[in-house]
């Protein structure tokens, strides 16, 4: 039996046994069903009793409720519990191509390659035409390379934004379907 108060995952402080500083508590059984409400020297008895602990659940209220329960189970459980919703998350990075606006025939299918393989694996993709010194001049061909990617991966991708100007740069950001 552990008597150490404990920090949850909020940061708040779980009593525990010996630590629970309340004259009386509302005690609960293992099965959930309700004890009343106890002195705490007779609600650690009954804990003691069952071989578990007795653990404040619900410090604020009056008079404080006490679970008696395995700690370490239900601690245990808990991360559990976390480690499953943690797998069912949908992940994904944005990852980021450049190209300039005179970006030839056979490296422009290469960065498309890569976007292909970026979007097969459920990551976004954000392509960045860059635009140095006098090439600003060509924003429309920038405009143009941009249209032409999103047009040769319409079938596995959507354009989540379009393309636009910031600064010297133009931004479209691709996502999977």
């Amino acid at each position: 039996m552990k008597g150490i108060a404990r920090p949850n995952r909020h940061g708040i402080r779980i009593n525990i046994n010996r630590n629970i500083r309340a004259k009386e508590v509302r005690v609960i059984d293992p099965e959930g069903g309700q004890l009343g409400v106890l002195p705490i020297h007779k609600a650690l008895a009954v804990a003691g009793d069952h071989g578990l602990d007795l653990v404040e659940v619900s410090p604020t209220a009056r008079p404080p409720v006490c679970k008696i329960m395995d700690y370490g189970r239900y601690k245990y459980e808990l991360t559990k519990k976390q480690q499953e919703a943690k797998k069912k998350q949908s992940t994904f990075q944005v990852k980021e191509i450049k190209i300039r606006p005179k970006t030839g025939e056979h490296d422009l299918q290469t960065k498309i390659g890569h976007i292909k393989k970026f979007i097969g694996k459920k990551d976004k993709v954000k392509v960045t035409v860059v635009f140095r010194g006098r090439e600003i001049t060509l924003s429309q061909r920038g405009m143009d390379l941009l249209k032409r990617i999103a047009e040769e991966i319409d079938d596995i991708a959507t354009v989540e934004q379009m393309p636009k100007f910031e600064g010297r740069t133009v931004i479209m950001i691709l996502s999977p379907k």
